[in-house]
């Protein structure tokens, strides 16, 4: 990857397009929600990866994912809450948070900042 000064930021081209960062959210993503959404992204991909594998069918996943940062300490990231929102019939509660946590352990994004980021994750189940 090679990124590119901006005015106002960076910018690189990748396959998918053009990928534009900025402190400045009119003007490009910011690099804290580039940190939350990969962690977020890879996290809930390697989950529905390991349902798929099992056969385990669910009809929607959502994540929400809430933020801490410390303003005394250039506001880094301390705490990320994600929140697993899986709607489904005949949900088995118990093995779907044995595989989060299996997907956890196997998160690229999530292993690379686990000793920096406190990361929770949590499961909401909305039964149909």
């Amino acid at each position: 990857m090679e990124f590119k000064m901006k005015e106002n930021g960076m910018s690189v081209d990748l396959e998918y397009g053009t990928l534009h960062v900025s402190g400045n959210s009119e003007l490009g993503f910011r690099p804290f929600q580039l940190l939350v959404a990969s962690i977020t992204t890879c996290s809930s991909m390697v989950f529905r990866r390991i349902l798929e594998k099992q056969r385990i069918t669910i009809d929607d996943l959502r994540v929400k994912a809430q933020v801490t940062r410390n303003p005394d300490e250039a506001n880094r990231i301390e705490h990320i809450e994600l929140i697993f929102v899986v709607t489904g019939k005949n949900l088995n509660e118990k093995k779907l948070a044995k595989n989060l946590a299996l997907a956890r352990k196997n998160c690229a994004m999530v292993r690379s900042v686990e000793e920096s980021i406190n990361i929770e994750e949590s499961l909401e189940f909305i039964h149909v």
